[in-house]
């Protein structure tokens, strides 16, 4: 498979498939959101359209980076997302890097939202659907974060098939500039649990998917079984 690891304002053209990645934390707050019951969840443009669609639809679930904010009912941290009961709602996200990257390649065949929770099933996903070149779209420091680029490499890496030791890859992330701000508590709207949450590897069985639906771009999860826990005929 030919990887290329593009930052978001590197992204000349769209891709044929793009893994867009954002480990801390949209996209592990993502998993765990659909992990606690979630159909689907909406990749808003801006607060405001977040906002907007919250007005519309009471009964989503608007979340968002930073602070809590008025309108909006949590916050981008899988520490707190993880205790709500999210059961066939309809989640409302808003990030600063995750959302914004999964938007500017939202006309690619293949969208697919990743972090280290889903890593397995975004790799088995993508030799499934026989994918022999992927964008891996590293969202967060302009292209620079060095937890999205080693979760990247990762899948990238576990989708060529082998064994992949995944131990140097989450120590690189445990050791990168976005796990540090957490962990001092410098990022707000956070849990201290937010690291370890991020760096959980294979969490979740799914893959998550991105497509455009009545003009708004959504996520859902794929199921995607692991070799050996396909149903029996």
């Amino acid at each position: 498979m030919e990887a290329r690891f593009l930052g978001i304002a590197e992204l000349a053209e769209t891709p044929s498939v793009a893994v867009v990645v954002d480990v801390m934390r949209a996209f592990t707050v993502a998993a765990w959101a659909f992990g606690r019951g979630a159909e689907k969840i909406v990749l808003a443009e801006s607060q405001a359209a977040a906002l907007a669609l919250k007005t519309r639809h009471p009964d989503w679930v608007a979340l968002k980076d930073g602070p809590p904010a008025p309108g909006f009912d949590t916050v981008n941290s899988p520490g707190l997302l993880r205790s709500l009961d999210l059961g066939g709602r309809t989640v409302v996200q808003k990030t600063t890097a995750g959302t914004v990257g999964a938007l500017a390649v939202k006309e690619a065949s293949l969208v697919l939202c990743a972090g280290f929770v889903v890593a397995g099933a975004t790799a088995r996903l993508l030799r499934q659907r026989g994918c022999d070149a992927v964008t891996f779209v590293v969202t967060g420091e302009e292209g620079r974060a060095e937890e999205d680029l080693a979760c990247a490499q990762y899948i990238a890496r576990r989708t060529g098939g082998g064994g992949t030791d995944a131990a140097p890859f989450l120590r690189r992330a445990a050791r990168s500039r976005a796990a540090a701000e957490l962990t001092e508590g410098v990022r707000q709207g956070a849990h201290p649990d937010d690291v370890a949450l991020c760096l959980e590897l294979d969490r979740f069985p799914f893959a998550m998917v991105a497509s455009p639906e009545d003009s708004l771009m959504v996520l859902r999860p794929c199921a995607v079984p692991a070799p050996g826990d396909e149903a029996s005929p």
